[in-house]
């Protein structure tokens, strides 16, 4: 078989382009990241502001479960369209940066956005607009961070540094997210939004005085016809289709995410402060599940590795069938935590090791959108079984094991060229086009 040719792409700068000893340039662009996982993770609707943003829903504008659910897939399209903003980023230089200028330009853009939503009246669509609005600036940042890790982590040979920071960034901001998000409920929603504008903006100086690009002109004739040929290469990438095709079917079951926060209220009487706190118990022990992947990912492969993640996350799933105290809440939440987390983890290693050579970030991109749009679709679903249809809590539970557990056997259909090697193995096969 024909070994794929990698798709060449425009000369871009980076950090050691302005003469910075490689510690320092490998330094300063890891502040930079770390702040923009910060700010495009914890400030999200979806994170810090979605306890906040829910209680708000439920108790001040009485809105139903799917109407609340739908608030938040509709807030989170731009982050199914993530592709777009790639090639935005790519295609067109801003101020001839391709990075530095689309963060800045974004981020004060996403702060002043989350400003505007303190003012905003308190109705339904006007919510959701500008909710909307600030995704779409946030998602624009994101891809401007991950473009310029990509870049210095191969200008710097400091991929495994940079990623490592960027997971534990990104694990933290969950950990903070749960009683942070849970005292913001409690009080006036003005202080989230203010909360979340002032984490955004923090990406600004921290921008300013470390990310060092030259700026240059770039034809952008030249990338969109490398856009074009990315595109021809994604579209043929079948090993890639059949990995996005699991994600898919594992997060299409129908969810409950918004079910369990009305359980919590209206069942087990639960504070937005002890609602946060259950988050915390989560957040704590998707941590442990990451650390007991990074050691089990050199010892297993990874077709072993998505059976068994894939298992323990649908018999975790199952505990919300006894969620029926705060007691077992704690358990369940914990349990689920450290589950869920193995199953995402295992289900990303899979979407790196399926990207095509070439388009390593289209690639992953589709991946994470499919990841996206099936798991907030699935909860307005959810939610609308129980609303509409007059489901049981319980029922959706089952509902979502089984459809999980019938991703599980698929797994062996998945090319063995990829899930065949453990994490430590050097293979170059896998730039083999299937």
């Amino acid at each position: 078989m024909r070994v794929r040719e990698t798709v060449r792409e425009p000369r871009v700068a980076t950090a050691g382009d302005v003469r910075l000893r490689p510690d320092r340039a490998l330094t300063y662009a890891a502040l930079v990241i770390m702040a923009g996982v910060l700010a495009t993770t914890l400030a999200q609707t979806q994170v810090l502001a979605r306890l906040p943003l829910q209680n708000l829903l439920k108790n001040e504008l009485q809105a139903d479960r799917t109407a609340n659910a739908a608030f938040f897939f509709w807030a989170g399209l731009a982050w199914y369209l993530k592709t777009f903003a790639g090639i935005l980023t790519d295609a067109f230089p801003l101020f001839g940066s391709r990075r530095k200028s689309y963060i800045l330009v974004s981020a004060v853009l996403a702060a002043l956005s989350w400003l505007a939503l303190i003012v905003t009246p308190h109705e339904y669509r006007n919510l959701l607009f500008v909710a909307i609005v600030i995704n779409v600036f946030m998602v624009i940042a994101s891809t401007a961070v991950g473009g310029y890790m990509v870049e210095t982590a191969q200008a710097t040979s400091g991929s495994g540094r940079l990623t490592a920071i960027r997971q534990f960034i990104q694990q933290a901001c969950f950990v903070i997210n749960g009683p942070a998000a849970g005292y913001l409920a409690s009080i006036a929603f003005g202080w989230t939004a203010a909360a979340c504008g002032g984490i955004m903006f923090l990406l600004v100086p921290v921008t300013i005085l470390f990310l060092r690009e030259q700026r240059q002109r770039i034809d952008s004739r030249e990338v969109l016809g490398n856009a074009k040929r990315q595109l021809v290469n994604i579209a043929t990438a079948r090993t890639m289709w059949a990995a996005a095709g699991l994600m898919a079917l594992f997060y299409i079951a129908p969810g409950f995410a918004t079910a369990l926060f009305y359980k919590q209220q209206n069942d087990l009487h639960l504070s937005t402060q002890t609602q946060g706190f259950l988050g915390l118990i989560a957040g704590v022990c998707g941590i442990l599940a990451a650390i007991g992947y990074g050691i089990l990912c050199r010892r297993l492969n990874l077709r072993t590795l998505l059976i068994w993640c894939m298992l323990i996350a649908t018999i975790a799933n199952l505990g919300y069938l006894f969620y029926s105290s705060l007691d077992r809440a704690q358990a369940i939440e914990g349990l689920n935590g450290f589950g869920y987390t193995l199953a995402e983890l295992a289900l990303m290693d899979l979407a790196v090791r399926s990207t095509p050579a070439g388009s390593e970030g289209l690639g992953f991109s589709i991946m994470v959108s499919v990841r996206n749009l099936a798991l907030f679709g699935t909860d307005w679903f959810g939610s609308n079984l129980l609303d509409q249809y007059h489901l049981s809590f319980n029922s959706l539970v089952i509902a979502n094991s089984a459809t999980t557990l019938i991703a599980v056997p698929l797994v062996f259909l998945l090319p063995r060229l990829i899930v065949s090697r453990k994490d430590a193995e050097i293979y170059r096969t896998t730039t083999k086009r299937p």
